[in-house]
Formats: structure tokens, sequence, C-alpha cells
């Protein structure tokens, strides 16, 4: 069996195949010419579905595409918890950090722990996907807008505004389209009524962990912790060195940036959430970290609803703060 890690980033990523010992690098454009140019090249050095296996880290949703585009292919593709590279890069001592170091890492893992197959997300799903990702960029579109209508004159700033109305019906249509295909699919409404049975939890929210946080992907909450990106990082230094605790931000960066403004909302509305906030300032914590610990514990919430197909019991996390 051949081993190929792969190094995701925004515009490109790096790969690296081990063979006898041997190491083979390549870099490809993360784009569609991209990723019909990695089948080729896998083709080119007959790495087939059959003797070929993946892998690569579920870093923010830059290696989606990828994935999606080996699992179509009929590759054996693994999305491994970045945390896990980590670990293992720590015990081999590793200390160069770059793209092609990083990938080779990722071939590495792959060969020694033979991590479990990725699996695609169904059609619906991958719908969902698209659509909200493209709702994020029609919203990034016209917050830029409403930017530029703060140096604007004359006919420059009619034409901000006009863009700017524009962009607003877009972003209404494109909430409807997700809400209309949500309810369209039995098994996505059922779920999303379970997710807005957390107070604080919105259509937001519930569609973006449709999309991402799919709770049959993880075997423990903590994975789902870890695949958002905040899992606590803590600084210490032998016995006497400490520093201040932090989150890894390893993860699927929208899902973490969507739950921040509901967390801090929860906090006002959700008696669970109130709890864990004020033990925590009391404790002499601040604000912002209270507000990460809800984040975190919403991402437990939510991946409990999914897995017990029950409501939300506030007795229940009352309980268990």
């Amino acid at each position: 069996m051949e081993f190929v890690g792969i190094d995701i980033a925004k515009k490109k990523f790096d790969l690296a195949w081990l063979s006898g010992g041997k190491l083979r690098s390549k870099v490809f454009d993360n784009s569609p010419a991209g990723h019909h140019a990695l089948l080729q090249w896998l083709s080119k050095y007959k790495l087939t579905p059959e003797n070929c296996q993946l892998a690569m880290e579920a870093t923010s949703q830059y290696y989606e595409a990828v994935a999606l585009v080996l699992f179509d292919a009929g590759y054996t593709v693994s999305v491994v918890n970045p945390l896990q590279i980590k670990a293992f890069g720590e015990s081999l001592m590793r200390r160069q950090k770059t793209d092609r170091a990083d990938a080779e890492l990722i071939a590495r893992f792959c060969e020694v722990a033979k991590p479990l197959p990725w699996q695609a997300p169904a059609p619906e799903i991958r719908e969902l996907q698209r659509l909200v990702a493209r709702l994020e960029a029609v919203q990034g579109m016209h917050v830029q807008e409403q930017n530029r209508e703060h140096e604007s004159q004359g006919v420059a700033l009619e034409s901000v505004e006009r863009v700017k109305e524009s962009l607003a019906d877009e972003i209404e249509r494109l909430k409807k389209k997700i809400r209309d295909h949500i309810d369209s699919h039995p098994g996505l409404r059922e779920q999303d009524e379970l997710i807005q049975s957390i107070p604080g939890v919105g259509d937001i929210v519930s569609s973006y962990a449709l999309a991402w946080l799919r709770a049959e992907r993880f075997d423990d909450v903590r994975e789902a912790v870890a695949f958002v990106g905040l899992s606590p990082r803590h600084h210490q230094s032998g016995s006497s060195v400490n520093g201040k605790s932090s989150i890894s931000k390893l993860g699927h960066g929208r899902l973490r940036k969507v739950l921040y403004m509901p967390a801090m909302n929860a906090i006002r509305f959700n008696a669970a959430a109130q709890q864990i906030s004020e033990r925590l300032v009391a404790a002499g914590k601040n604000k912002k970290l209270a507000i990460v610990a809800v984040m975190r514990k919403m991402v437990h919430w939510i991946v409990g609803v999914l897995k017990s197909g029950k409501p939300f019991n506030m007795n229940l996390a009352l309980a268990k703060p």
C-alpha cells in the first residue's frame, strides 16, 4: 500500500508520497484545475484507489473540496484531527515546519496509524454546504460595500447603495433557499428542530452545524470540540512556569466564528450557559474566556441532541455544568 499526505492551504496544497523509503513531493493549486491535475498525477504514477491511501488534516474548510474529489474518484481518504498530527510530530521530535515537511509528516502518520476512511456527506448535505458557503460570501461582499459607503460621495455613493441593496436582496433569497432546502428533507428538518431546541441557537448556527458538525462523524464529543478548534491549549514549562491557556484554533474556522455571538446570546437567555459564565467569572476568569467555554459547551449540546435524538433538556444541562 502507498501512503500520501496532503497539507492543505487556501490557494494550494502540498503532496508527499512515501514509496519504498523514498519521498516524492508535488504542489497543486487548490482549485478545480488543480484537483483535476492531482487525479492525473496519481494516475501517471499508478497510484490507484486499490493501492493508495491519502490523508489530510481537518484544517479550516479548505480540505473539503480536495477530499470530495478524491472520494468521488474512489480513493480511500482519511481526514485527521490536526492535534493528532501535531502530537505525532512531537513524538518524532520534528522541528522543521514547512508545507512540504507537514505533508511528509501526514503521510508518515497515515502509514503508521492507518486512520479510518473519511465518508463524504450525503448529496443534500453537500448542497447545504454550498448554499451556506455562498451566503457567507455574499454577506462578506455586503460588509465590504457598507464600509465603502463611508468613503464614497456623489455617483460613486449611489453605485455603492445600489450594489448594497442588491446584495441585501440576495442574502434574503439565500436564507430562504437554505430554509426551504432544510424543510424539504425530513432528516435535516428533524435535526434542525433538535438543534434549535437549545436556547440561544437559531437558524444560522443550526444551518452551519447541519452542514459541517455532523454527529455521526465523531465517536466522542471531545473530537467534535477539537474539530471546531475549541480544545483548550495549556502553556506550561517544567513545574514552575505557567502561561495563559488559549484555544487551539486548529479546526473549522467557519463553525468557530459562527458560534461566538450565539454564545453571548446564550449567556443572557440560557440558564445553563449563564451558570457556566457566572462560575468562571466568579473564579476570576475574564468574560472572553467564559464566552469560549460556552461555545465549547454549545458544541457538546448540539452533538448531544443529535446523537440522542431528543430535544435539549435544561434540567439535565444544569445538573452537568
